[in-house]
């Protein structure tokens, strides 16, 4: 037997200019969707994002490879921004920044309604995706703004996405943004300050 270790797969990388063409894909395609369908034609995909049908083609052979890779994508840039936020900002304000982009995302997502209501076994994977990368997420935010004394300690994660998405109007951010401040007053209800070192001496 040789010593030799054994080598692990290496992961192919993609080309940088591949990368940005399949980027440039997805994020056209998610502005299209959510402004025109899941129907709109490919055309006005490719044109927005400045590549030709046979590059589209060549990443997502079917309709419904684009509209799943473009779901997990917005998927996954929203839940990658809640680190950053809860770095930057007080814990009650990154919670309530992050549930913001959250809305972002939920406005793009009806977009995509009719194709992953529509029984299609492609899609059904993607709920579960939701709720895997977004539970967690909003736990943690959640956890450590009640940690801060910020909001009340009892509320559910899962209800706040929900709540949250059943606020969104996608033809209105203003009316989306003024709700998510209502709804994080709301949370802020009832809480009484964290004391200070100094406080009570």
């Amino acid at each position: 037997m040789s010593d030799r270790p054994t080598e692990e797969p290496v992961a192919r990388r993609v080309r940088p200019d591949v990368q940005r063409n399949l980027d440039a894909l997805l994020t056209a395609a998610a502005e299209v969707f959510a402004s025109d369908g899941v129907d709109a034609p490919v055309r006005r995909i490719t044109a927005r994002a400045g590549v030709g049908a046979g590059t589209l083609y060549r990443h997502f052979p079917q309709r419904s490879d684009l509209i799943t890779a473009v779901f997990r994508h917005e998927v996954d840039a929203c839940a990658e921004a809640a680190p950053a936020l809860a770095q930057e900002h007080e814990p009650v304000e990154a919670l309530s920044l992050w549930l913001q982009r959250f809305a972002q995302f939920v406005a793009t997502k009806r977009g995509l309604k009719t194709a992953l209501h529509s029984g299609d076994p492609a899609y059904e994977s993607l709920p579960a995706y939701f709720q895997d990368r977004f539970l967690p997420v909003v736990t943690e935010l959640l956890g450590a703004a009640a940690a801060s004394g910020g909001i009340r300690a009892e509320v559910p994660p899962y209800d706040l996405l929900r709540a949250v998405s059943d606020l969104v109007s996608p033809d209105d951010q203003g009316y989306t943004h003024r709700m998510i401040a209502l709804l994080v007053d709301g949370l802020r209800y009832g809480t009484l300050p964290v004391a200070t070192d100094h406080e009570g001496s």
